[in-house]
């Protein structure tokens, strides 16, 4: 479809868009900014309304699970956030590990950082920052977090590779991620596959769900489990914009399945013995 650079931009673009509207702008146009150009709100997102540490003005619909929910996250914890956008599952997070905790949240998108940094100023957390970066090289040093989170946005990352390979990274050794993410089962009309639209909405950037787990194994990943599976219908109006009557009709007839996870993994303990200046290799 496009190359990575180009698909970021395109990213980028949508979301700076949609950091400037509120939930009930994106609900409105029925599945995000600019009509369809994302899917989250009308068909992935979770209710996050009755958590504690909730904050409406961060909540942009744009998740596709919710991933604090299975991060066993702890009083004093450091939590990341991947992709964090106006600040939502930062403001949960926050509420988990207390005063004494810090929650960093990463986000490429200009206008998302700012509109993030903006609710945690209204707030007045001083445990809560957010800063400017792409997920593939993230602006964290090794072995920080205890717990990674991220919502609906491993998809859009062209490397993800590169990107469970910085998550392992960032964490402390025994420490672990609580990723919801979109994932697919089959293959995807090329309609579907070319529209980038289709890419920023969390569908055509997605990868086969075995694939997506082997490259979390492959980072050294260890007890990955899959938490919460539900499957994704995308609506035929939305279809239409991409596919002929009969495409979508083949399509439903196929075995091609769209899956929102909840994904967990842990860095093994052990792999403090096997960086410079730990002493004991």
């Amino acid at each position: 479809m496009n190359n990575a650079e180009e698909l970021k931009k395109i990213v980028r673009e949508k979301y700076s868009e949609i950091a400037n509207q509120s939930k009930d702008q994106n609900a409105a146009s029925c599945c995000g900014a600019t009509g369809c150009s994302t899917v989250d709100y009308a068909i992935f997102a979770d209710n996050y309304t009755e958590l504690e540490g909730y904050n409406a003005d961060a909540d942009l619909g744009l998740g596709c699970g919710l991933p604090t929910e299975f991060a066993q996250i702890k009083k004093g914890d450091t939590v990341i956030d991947l992709g964090s956008g106006a600040g939502n599952d930062c403001f949960v997070a926050r509420a988990l590990v207390g005063e004494n905790g810090k929650v960093i949240g990463v986000d490429m998108t200009e206008a998302m950082i700012k509109k993030a940094r903006e609710n945690a100023e209204k707030l007045d957390f001083n445990n809560v920052e957010f800063r400017q970066g792409e997920i593939e090289d993230l602006p964290i040093a090794a072995n920080r977090a205890d717990v990674v989170v991220s919502n609906c946005v491993l998809n859009l990352v062209p490397d993800k590779q590169k990107a469970f390979a910085e998550t392992f990274r960032v964490l402390k050794p025994g420490g672990h991620f609580s990723i919801s993410d979109v994932v697919l089962v089959g293959e995807l009309p090329e309609g579907l596959v070319k529209a980038s639209e289709m890419y920023a909405g969390c569908v055509s950037g997605a990868i086969q769900k075995n694939d997506y787990l082997q490259i979390i194994k492959e980072a050294g990943f260890e007890n990955i489990t899959v938490q919460k599976e539900k499957a994704i219908q995308v609506p035929d109006e939305i279809l239409l914009d991409y596919l002929t009557e009969e495409e979508i009709k083949a399509f439903r007839n196929s075995k091609t399945g769209i899956f929102s996870v909840t994904v967990y993994g842990n860095k093994p303990a052990a792999s403090a013995c096997c960086e410079p200046g730990a002493g004991c290799c």
